[in-house]
């Protein structure tokens, strides 16, 4: 059985919940990224300091799933708040 299309206002509610959790994600990323940055520099990885890695590639990386997560998941949002327009993929 289908599911009923979302209501307007369950639409904002699940978009807002869902930008709340990925914008926390993100700000522990760059924080823990920085608060923890000291500890990380005594292990090394191909004569670098594992801080490195994970400031220059590991958020780079985490900020790009976020944007990918948020991408996906809206476009399932949107379509279930509006299942009789026409599908769109181009």
């Amino acid at each position: 059985m289908a599911n009923p299309p979302l209501t307007r206002a369950r639409h904002w509610h699940k978009t807002r919940r869902l930008t709340a959790i990925l914008l926390l994600v993100w700000l522990a990323t760059g924080f823990c990224a920085a608060f923890f940055a000291r500890e990380l520099t005594g292990l090394s990885v191909f004569g670098w300091p594992l801080s490195f890695y994970l400031a220059a590639q590991g958020a780079s990386l985490v900020y790009l799933a976020i944007l990918a997560i948020y991408a996906w998941r809206m476009r399932r949002l949107d379509r279930a708040a509006a299942p009789d327009l026409p599908d769109r993929r181009a």
